[in-house]
Order: structure tokens, then C-alpha cells, then sequence
């Protein structure tokens, strides 16, 4: 199936690894120019290479800390506009205690996980609708379906977002501008592996242990493959999706046992 993006231009935030990488690899084989964005200019400029000698496509980068407003700004200045864009800050959860946050903490992961996002749609969303054609997809998380201990902060934050988006969704979406959240579970990714590590360091148990529980707690028992999540990416991208919109789509193996 062709999935109409030839020639457009994608920016894939956090595009250097994981999911984000995999969905830009898609949108590469599938004949879209991608801008991957991220922190490490040394990682980005490998899966750039690699990336476009896979695909035959142009994959240029831009080396930025998107978590932060000057990167959200430099890449902004950067590349000004764009027909897709996956928002991605690439920023792994840890767990942590409220009891230890303060009002810097807090407005840290608003950064991390809300304008990270929301400044990105601000600056893209309106080129998008003068040209009648945009594809934006947010990278989220499930747990924001079932909150769970230790993610208040991320959590918090990625609500914020999901309800901005509900709102915005009506203003773009007479332009054939979607906004879509993706919210993964268990991708086999390094942000993942090291969440997980984390949590086994917290409780002073083997890596093996959580990683088992995890599993248990999945209806498919099993880590998804980056690719997998990429593809349900770059899907949510396609020019036949203009009907689809405002969605927090879950993709985590049945984890989330909820009907909505």
C-alpha cells in the first residue's frame, strides 16, 4: 500500500533510536525527505547514513535538545516547516517520589513531555493548514490510560498534552491537519530497557525480575520490536488518514485492559 508521502517532508523527533528512528525509516522507504531531531550529534548523523542508504532518500538532521525552549527554537529556526511531524522528546521515565519534588522538578517534565510537543505544534500546525496537508503524531505513553506509582510528574505532564491536542484537533482538522497520539507499552527500546533497569535498581532486584513482571502483566507476553511501533507511526501519516484524528491510539500488547 502506498501511503501518499512521497516527496513530503517529515521531522521525527527523538529519531536517532527506538520507535522514533523505526518510524522514520518508514517514512524514508515509503519516499518522504525525514529530518531526524535529537540530542547527540554523533548518533543522529549514523542513523542518518544508515537510514538513507537503506532507503535511497534524502535524511538530513538537526541537533537539538527539544526538551528545553532554546532547542524547540533552534529547530524551528532549523527546518521552519514540514508536512509531518512526530513529536518525541525521547525522555525515559524513572521512577520517582513525590515526597522529593520540587517546583524546578515539576516544570521540568512540563517541558519534557508538554511544550516539548505543544511548542512544535504551534510552530508547525499553521504552515501545515495553509498548505492543506499535515500529519502530526505525539509520542505518549499507555500509562497515561492507568496511572501508575512513581510516574506522577510524566504523567501529569502527558495529560496536559492529550487534552491540549483534544482541543486543538478541531481547529486544524478543516485543513486536512490530523494530531494523533501514539501510546506504547513495551517497545524493546534502550529508553525502556533503562526504565526498567531503574525500577530494579529501586527495588533492589535483578533487571530480570521486573522485566519478567512486565511481560506478565502483557497479554502478547512479549517486548515489541521498535519497527512494529514505527510502522502504527508512520500509518497515522499516510494521506488516507485525513478521517482519522484526536485519537490516543494504545499500542502495548493488552496491557491496558480498559474498553476505552
Amino acid at each position: 500500500m502506498d501511503i501518499g508521502v512521497k516527496g513530503r517532508h517529515a521531522i521525527v523527533c527523538g529519531g536517532s533510536s527506538g520507535m522514533s528512528r523505526a518510524a522514520a525509516w518508514r517514512l524514508a522507504k515509503e519516499g518522504a525527505d525525514v529530518t531526524l531531531v535529537a540530542r547527540t550529534a554523533e548518533r543522529l548523523a549514523a542513523a542518518a547514513d544508515e537510514i538513507a542508504a537503506d532507503t535511497g532518500a534524502k535524511v538530513d538532521w538537526v541537533s537539538a535538545d527539544l526538551t528545553t525552549e532554546a532547542g524547540r527554537r533552534a529547530l524551528l529556526d532549523a527546518q521552519p516547516a514540514c508536512d509531518i511531524l512526530v513529536a518525541n522528546a525521547g525522555v525515559p521515565q524513572r521512577p520517582v517520589d513525590f515526597r522529593t519534588l520540587d517546583r524546578d522538578q515539576w516544570d521540568g517534565w512540563l517541558d519534557a513531555h508538554f511544550f516539548s510537543a505543544i511548542d512544535l505544534i504551534h510552530g508547525y500546525a499553521p504552515g501545515m493548514m495553509e498548505r492543506r496537508f499535515g500529519r502530526i503524531v505525539s509520542i505518549s505513553a499507555n500509562f497515561i490510560k492507568f496511572p501508575q506509582v512513581g510516574v506522577g510528574p510524566s504523567h501529569a505532564a502527558r495529560l496536559a498534552l492529550a487534552g491540549a491536542i483534544a482541543s486543538l484537533v478541531r481547529e486544524v482538522a478543516p485543513y486536512n491537519v490530523t494530531i494523533n497520539s501514539v501510546l506504547p507499552g513495551l517497545i524493546d527500546t534502550e529508553a525502556l530497557r533503562a526504565a526498567l533497569a531503574a525500577r530494579a535498581e529501586a527495588r533492589g532486584v535483578p533487571y530480570a525480575v521486573v522485566e519478567e513482571e512486565v511481560r506478565a502483566r502483557c497479554a502478547a507476553g512479549r517486548l515489541a520490536d521498535p519497527q512494529e511501533a514505527g510502522d502504527l507511526v508512520a500509518m497515522l501519516c499516510a494521506a488516507q488518514m485525513g478521517y482519522v484524528t484526536g485519537q490516543n491510539i494504545v499500542n502495548d500488547g493488552g496491557a491496558y485492559q480498559g474498553l476505552f
